[in-house]
């Protein structure tokens, strides 16, 4: 009896301790986190250990324990269903076993919390929503408005949305200009040849920083969009497909107008998404917020 009580004990101990780690990994602000979260997995599965070790010790008891044999099978047998008919709901056993199986689902959930870290799940409407709409014009960083005479070829250029924070996601641009001639598809979305890219990389959430300028034409035709931290690499003449690198989608472009002073502005949303293509981040078009 004492080593069922010491391992419901235990089993409750492990219990607590794993419920402790989610707790702990939802909230940044938690000094010495990083600690404080082994700390709770760790007495987690000592106590798991420890409750293993005093069940074997009961086993050992028994298997040891040497009892007489039965004088009377027969009422022996009778006494047992009376036993089991009035017995309390909560038994040692049920309630070892209800301990038990409390504490592994407990450590299960304190082992995959970590996998919230691959990306949301949940929460993903931040991804959809864009301060992007028909006619919001583009400005630099200093806020001045984008104007297409000044948009050169071989050029890089990053813009904001007027009037809308630069700092969501969805608000930075990168700006190119390629012939006309040049440009594969949504040609209509490139007045002039001016083109606009999501500058967030659809692999890592990473800025989109370079501009590679063909060295050999023959492997590469066309200027592209680089990401330096992966090296993914997008082709701007061609809707932003990746042609290098570990992103999984295109970049999303955005399409554009010239307003008759020749102001660049936005002539809608983005194509796909902004940012990296976590699970949960697919295939549903963004919002003007």
């Amino acid at each position: 009896m004492r080593a069922e009580r010491s391992a419901i004990a235990l089993f409750l101990a492990a219990a607590a301790a794993a419920v402790a780690f989610p707790v702990v990994y939802a909230f940044d602000g938690i000094p010495h986190q990083t600690q404080l979260l082994g700390l709770t997995l760790g007495l987690a599965l000592i106590f798991l250990a420890a409750a293993c070790w005093a069940l074997s010790h009961r086993v050992e008891e028994h298997e040891l324990e040497d009892y007489p044999p039965f004088e009377h099978e027969q009422e022996q047998v009778e006494i047992e269903r009376l036993v089991e008919a009035s017995a309390a709901r909560f038994t040692r056993k049920r309630l070892l076993v209800g301990a038990g199986g409390l504490a592994g689902a407990a450590l299960t959930v304190a082992m995959i919390t970590p996998a919230a870290s691959l990306g949301p799940v949940f929460d993903v409407a931040p991804f959809y929503r864009t301060p992007w709409k028909p006619g919001r014009r583009l400005v630099d960083e200093f806020g001045r408005v984008l104007r297409a005479d000044e948009v050169e070829e071989d050029t890089f250029y990053t813009a904001f949305p007027e009037g809308a924070s630069k700092e969501d996601l969805a608000s930075p641009l990168v700006v190119v200009r390629l012939p006309p001639e040049q440009i594969l598809q949504r040609r209509d979305w490139a007045p002039d040849g001016i083109l606009a890219f999501s500058k967030i990389c659809t692999h890592a959430s990473c800025a989109v920083a370079l501009y590679r300028k063909p060295t050999f034409s023959q492997a590469e035709p066309r200027p592209a969009l680089v990401c330096p931290c992966h090296y993914s690499t997008f082709d701007p003449a061609r809707a932003g497909k990746v042609i290098f690198g570990p992103a999984g989608r295109a970049l999303p472009q955005l399409p554009l107008r010239l307003a008759a002073n020749g102001e660049v502005a936005a002539a809608g949303n983005f194509s796909g998404p902004v940012g990296p293509s976590w699970w949960g981040v697919h295939n549903r078009k963004p919002r003007t917020e």
